[in-house]
């Protein structure tokens, strides 16, 4: 019987963690995080997908646990990216998309793990995925266990990260959630999470809102086309 920190966004891997978090754990508090994103829209579409999924799932609803809310303003202040200022999305001298924000994933996971030792839990759940995302190297799995090393030495504390959608696809992403909470929670996380950078939460594609031209909104259309040739 344990309880997991799940870093919640709102996005379609986090929503897909958070039904994965609730099958595998007799608790789960989400984790959401303030840095002055571009896509701040995420901060209310997480809390709809999390009503959404309760009111869906009453296996689930008693293990649904408290919502966090942390304060990063600082990452985005620091942060001359297209996330984080209305700027132009595209590719870095070096290769990497303007849309990387150094440090994020390894400030939450810091932050995640902090609010645990406090709050008594030390499974983090978490949605990085290496097999299909935008190149962003903090989503390596190399980069996140060597992170959870530095947390356990600074914490003294041993700790656990759980990253189910490490080796999927996005269409992979789909079928894990299908297979989680039918096709319930499939049109749940169509319909009510977010994943376009730009913020654009008005139309309604068939693999949900976004404006359907910016790099996630491009990698989550074409996972839902491969998902629904498979699922038809």
């Amino acid at each position: 019987m344990h309880t997991a920190g799940l870093l919640f966004s709102g996005g379609q891997d986090s929503a897909t963690c958070l039904a994965w978090a609730l099958e595998n754990f007799a608790r789960v508090e989400t984790i959401g995080f303030e840095y002055g994103q571009r896509h701040d829209i995420e901060m209310t579409c997480r809390m709809e997908v999390r009503e959404a999924v309760r009111d869906a799932f009453p296996h689930w609803a008693a293990k649904l646990g408290e919502d966090h809310v942390i304060n990063l303003a600082g990452l985005g202040q620091i942060s001359e990216t297209s996330l984080t200022r209305d700027v132009e999305i595209g590719v870095y001298a070096n290769g990497l998309p303007t849309t990387f924000v150094p440090g994020r994933n390894l400030i939450f996971l810091n932050y995640a793990a902090a609010l645990g030792w406090r709050r008594g839990f030390t499974h983090l759940v978490a949605g990085m995925c290496e097999a299909d995302f935008s190149g962003y190297p903090d989503c390596r799995k190399a980069t996140l266990e060597a992170q959870m090393s530095a947390i356990e030495l600074g914490l003294d504390r041993e700790f656990t990260l759980h990253t189910p959608l490490m080796h999927l696809s996005k269409a992979g992403a789909w079928h894990l959630s299908k297979t989680l909470g039918g096709d319930a929670l499939v049109e749940i996380i169509r319909r009510k999470s977010h994943t376009c950078y730009k913020g654009v939460h008005s139309d309604l594609y068939d693999w949900g809102y976004g404006c359907g031209s910016c790099p996630a909104c491009e990698l989550r259309a074409a996972g839902w086309d491969e998902y629904a040739g498979v699922a038809g």
